[in-house]
Order: C-alpha cells, then structure tokens, then sequence
C-alpha cells in the first residue's frame, strides 16, 4: 500500500496556490501575482473529410461506399482571465491602456504563467505567445463591503503550452 501511494501523482489542490505573471521584455522581475485563474483550455478543431470509395454497395452495387474520416485541424487557446486583489500597482492597467491608445502590435507579449504552492515550489508552469489584454475590470465598490476589491484582466493568446 505504501508503494502505491509513493508512486501516485500527486493532485495540485487550488486552495494552497498562487500564479506568477512574467511578460517577456518586462523591466519588472514579476509583472504580478494572482489568486485566480480561469481558461486554460486549447483545443483542436476537427476537420471533417467524407469521401466516397469505390467499393460497390447498395442494391444496384453503383454507388461506393462513402466514408468519414476525422483529421486534426488548428489548435485554438481560450482567453485566460486573471483575478487578484486590486493593488496600487498599475502594470495591467498600463499594459491594456496602450492596446486602447492603439499600440495593441507593439504590445503583444509572451510570457509563462507560474504556479507555485506556499513553500514557493513551482507545481506547474505554462508559456504563451502573442497575449494582449482584452479587458480590465475591478469589482463593483461598496463603502459599507468588507470585501476585497478584485482586479480582473482578460488575455488574448495566440497559444499556449505546458512546460512543466
């Protein structure tokens, strides 16, 4: 029993996590840290070809038989949206003004997300490419809430991968 439980992998549970943003070109050592996380998703889109063979079927044995095959096409990435607890940092604010003010070509960056437990080990880490902010956002402000404000932003990317 012991053995099984050495050589299982183990489940990354979202309560002990954080994420690091670094932008590729950034001055800053870390351009921020989250808490959450949402659209790590990509996809491959499936291509549909139909094809008739000529292997005769049918009661007059003139039609051949028509086959679907199903082929690998382009690989699409889900926006990835990030959520923190607003700071008085202005790094993602400043990062979609410029894309507003119609530099969104010169702002496009690559970068990786990296996502540490509490004893700062890296558990997982994804690289991007072509990532400009799509929207920004902070939570509704209410004096009389306890609450946090949160920042959110939105990210367009191109790709993404998994390296560890």
């Amino acid at each position: 029993m012991a053995n099984l439980i050495e050589n299982f992998p183990e489940i990354l549970t979202a309560c002990r996590f954080y994420l690091e943003l670094k932008l590729d070109g950034s001055q800053d050592p870390v351009d921020g840290y989250f808490m959450e996380c949402q659209g790590f998703k990509t996809t491959q889109e499936i291509i549909e070809v139909c094809e008739v063979t000529p292997q005769k079927w049918g009661q007059n044995n003139q039609l051949g038989n028509l086959v679907r095959t199903k082929i690998p096409g382009n690989v699409k990435a889900n926006n990835i949206t990030l959520k923190r607890g607003l700071t008085i940092s202005q790094t993602l604010w400043n990062w979609f003004n410029q894309v507003q003010q119609g530099n969104w070509e010169k702002q496009r960056h690559s970068g990786s997300l990296t996502i540490y437990d509490q004893a700062q080990t890296i558990r997982a880490l994804f690289s991007f490419r072509g990532a400009w902010p799509t929207s920004y956002s902070i939570a509704d402000v209410s004096a009389s809430s306890s609450d946090i404000e949160i920042e959110s932003v939105e990210l367009a990317c191109e790709g993404f991968i998994r390296e560890q």
